[in-house]
């Protein structure tokens, strides 16, 4: 399977209905300035017209775009859902986006979207089912996709393997891509007793597509993802280690509720982008 052609570097945003008037009013080019792409959450724009897809398209036609999608339920049990994957391609042909990625995760099951990102049991069985559609997935799009590891609350205690372990073996089976949201890493590793460095340490370096930086809510014995507040110092630690594993993989902060003015996700969008400088040039020294 081949990767996408389209030239993908740099630092993004997560594309939100208030960002239009910023992007496209007449300071739009002085306001995306500093951004370099933008991520649309896919189900936003499958099978949608008139002005939602005038304004995608606009911004389209100025930046690289990146799809990331919340319904594809790569590990639930039911068929994958022909009509959605349908939706899903026709989306990928109009913009022609650098990356196409989900999650590790099941959203529902028996006809049933529970809209949440559910984790998976981590073992040769699920491995086996998930490899699986995801090349059926990537041969109906004609690419890789990339999923993202998913901040998780519960494991399995069928569990038979790390998730790192799994990923990496994923993407050597389904030759698929990884999206390596470092948020969920943090919170997960603070969920479930492990070592940040360790998950960090298993995912290989060659498949990591993209990164994904948010916000969580810290409820002192469990922290939650909630993508509604500023990047925390503790994922800006772990953002800087991921850099000097896995060089300057395209990077983009992702904001769904409270959501700031669109100068204000710029400027954390720079310090990004400051501190994955400064973690490249100690790891050249």
């Amino acid at each position: 399977m081949t990767r996408c052609q389209n030239p993908f570097q740099g630092f993004g945003l997560g594309l939100r209905p208030q960002h239009f008037p910023d992007i496209l009013g007449p300071a739009g080019a002085e306001a995306t300035a500093g951004v370099d792409w933008f991520e649309i959450i896919s189900e936003n724009f499958i099978a949608v017209g008139g002005m939602p897809r005038r304004n995608l398209m606009a911004v389209r036609n100025s930046r690289p775009m990146a799809m990331h999608g919340v319904s594809l339920s790569i590990g639930a049990p039911d068929p994958l859902d022909a009509a959605y994957l349908k939706g899903l391609k026709d989306l990928v042909d109009l913009i022609e986006p650098a990356v196409v990625s989900d999650h590790l995760c099941w959203t529902g099951a028996h006809g049933v979207n529970l809209h949440d990102l559910l984790p998976l049991p981590l073992t040769e069985e699920t491995l086996d089912h998930v490899a699986a559609r995801v090349i059926q997935v990537q041969d109906v799009l004609g690419r890789r996709i990339v999923l993202e590891n998913a901040s998780t609350y519960v494991t399995f205690t069928a569990d038979t393997m790390s998730e790192w372990d799994f990923l990496a073996e994923l993407t050597r089976r389904a030759d698929c891509d990884l999206l390596l949201d470092v948020n969920n890493v943090y919170v997960s590793a603070f969920n479930h007793g492990f070592d940040p460095a360790d998950y960090l340490a298993g995912i290989p370096a060659d498949r990591v597509r993209q990164i994904h930086l948010a916000g969580h809510e810290h409820n002192g014995d469990h922290i939650v993802d909630t993508h509604d507040a500023p990047v925390a110092d503790p994922v800006w630690d772990l953002y800087r280690r991921a850099v000097c594993k896995f060089g300057a993989v395209p990077t983009m902060i992702e904001r769904d509720a409270n959501i700031p003015p669109f100068a204000d996700l710029v400027d954390e969008l720079d310090q990004a982008r400051r501190l994955a400088a400064q973690a490249l040039d100690g790891a050249a020294a």
